[in-house]
């Protein structure tokens, strides 16, 4: 079994760059598309259990704003579990964080961030 602790650099970078876009769009009211980055955020971020975590906890405020309760309850329940399912590597890979996907689905990754992966 691997454990998950501490994000590579090149994986802490592009996930910054996504927090980045999700807060300028986010400021700018353009709300859908600072939506799909913290996705991007979530994506990138969901094996490492700090940015996991802080993933769905922007998520969670971000369902508060909103006043989206289906968000907000599935966020609760992503924070509980989310970051020590990340510590052992019990992940759905590709899988976007929000309450509108089933938690453990497995989803397609975006190639960008498919060849992020594979870069060491």
């Amino acid at each position: 079994m691997r454990f998950n602790i501490k994000i590579p650099k090149h994986l802490k970078q592009a996930y910054n760059k996504e927090l980045e876009l999700y807060r300028n769009f986010l400021e700018s009211k353009q709300f859908s598309i600072a939506w799909y980055h913290l996705e991007r955020s979530h994506i990138i971020g969901q094996s490492y259990p700090i940015e996991h975590t802080y993933s769905h906890w922007l998520m969670l405020k971000f369902g508060l704003m909103e006043k989206n309760t289906k968000e907000v309850f599935g966020q609760i329940i992503r924070l509980i579990v989310g970051g020590w399912k990340s510590f052992i590597n019990y992940i759905p890979l590709g899988n976007t964080g929000g309450a509108n996907v089933p938690p453990l689905r497995t989803m397609p990754i975006p190639d960008d961030i498919k060849e992020l992966f594979s870069a060491k």
